[in-house]
């Protein structure tokens, strides 16, 4: 990918604001339509969050 600049990379491990939940991205996209990225992580693959839904740990 070019230029990649997503907060966050496969592999990660990050927080579900909402939750507190601590997951792995599983992967990531920018949509293009929105200007910002979204990902799927490991433990929640049939749901997308968007960075700001995301922290570090």
């Amino acid at each position: 990918m070019k230029n990649a600049n997503n907060r966050y990379k496969s592999g990660q491990t990050v927080n579900i604001i909402e939750t507190g939940e601590a997951v792995t991205i599983l992967k990531w996209q920018y949509v293009k339509n929105m200007k910002r990225y979204s990902y799927t992580v490991k433990e929640h693959p049939e749901t997308f969050y968007f960075e700001e839904e995301l922290q570090d740990l």
